[in-house]
């Protein structure tokens, strides 16, 4: 069969499945029950109560397709995710969790062995706050949002976390025993180890949906209520110029990092200064340019000057 270039409403489900099989873990965070036989894509949703252009969205960005993300419903994808952080706390990384105990006692074990449980066990306390973070704070803001509550403290661009983090952390264990846990026998360990990857690639995709699709779909929310409470002769939140975006926006580590580019260091030893690979460095850099719209190190090294993160002597002036 021919790859699709984008799932659409009269595509059978089946087909979907038969283009993209990993899709499945989709349909089950989204509470679609199998046995759906030959029926559409939107006969399958309205029967389970799934809104159509959500679900498509987000299977189409999944699969790397052309997708539509503007008529994306809050509730249905924050059930969706609520769903994919039940996947991971309660399912994935416990049974990770599990076999790498297997397969450690089940070779030799050392304090090295210890060492990497500790490792595993900090990475999942870290996971679990974050999505219980989004369960509780997140979710609820947009849910009183809906409910036509605005909160002029708040917005969703505070909603800022070192996702890349997460990511890397488990890449980093997987690593460690790939190069530096010398041990034969280690068919159980290989399975574990294929389990990690596949959740690294999980949670990335999980985060991609919330950084393409949810925070969007809360910026267009929170503009529309701002716009009505304007309409209606209300004072709505004060909102910044776009030509003066704020540091607040920003996490601690970006502006670690945007300190680090006005003091005209390259990525390799912003890196090493702050102990992160280049690719994390890179990574933080395009997420400042966005949130910013400042994409030149010029332009970073100004911003940083006018909102006191550096003085002028630290820089450069030949960068």
């Amino acid at each position: 069969m021919e790859k699709l270039r984008e799932y659409r409403a009269h595509n059978n489900m089946r087909e979907l499945i038969i283009d993209n099989n990993l899709l499945l873990m989709a349909i089950s965070r989204f509470d679609i029950a199998f046995g759906f036989g030959d029926s559409t894509i939107r006969e399958v949703c309205e029967k389970n109560g799934v809104d159509t252009d959500t679900f498509l969205a987000v299977c189409n960005l999944l699969s790397g397709n052309e997708y539509r993300n503007r008529d994306i419903s809050l509730p249905t994808l924050m059930s969706y995710l609520k769903r994919a952080h039940t996947s991971f706390l309660d399912v994935t990384l416990p049974k990770i969790r599990h076999h790498l105990i297997e397969a450690i006692n089940y070779g030799a074990s050392n304090e090295v062995s210890f060492l990497l449980m500790k490792f595993f066990d900090d990475y999942m306390d870290e996971v679990k706050r974050h999505m219980e973070h989004e369960n509780n704070e997140i979710f609820s803001y947009v849910e009183r949002l809906l409910a036509g509550e605005v909160d002029e403290n708040y917005s969703i661009a505070s909603f800022s976390v070192n996702h890349d983090n997460m990511a890397t952390k488990l890449n980093e264990l997987k690593d460690i025993f790939i190069y530096h846990y010398n041990m034969k026998d280690n068919i159980r360990l290989s399975g574990v180890l294929f389990d990690i990857i596949i959740c690294g690639r999980d949670l990335m995709s999980h985060f991609q949906v919330e950084n393409t699709l949810f925070v969007p779909a809360v910026e267009r929310l929170e503009q529309s209520l701002r716009t009505k409470l304007t309409d209606n002769g209300k004072p709505a939140a004060a909102e910044e110029p776009q030509d003066a975006p704020q540091v607040d926006i920003l996490g601690d580590r970006e502006k670690d990092i945007i300190v680090c580019v006005a003091r005209g260091m390259a990525n390799k030893e912003i890196a090493d200064e702050l102990c992160l690979s280049v690719h994390t460095v890179a990574t933080h850099r395009r997420n400042i340019s966005a949130k910013l719209g400042i994409h030149s190190t010029a332009g970073l090294t100004i911003f940083a000057i006018l909102h006191n993160l550096v003085d002028l002597k630290e820089i450069n002036p030949h960068q």
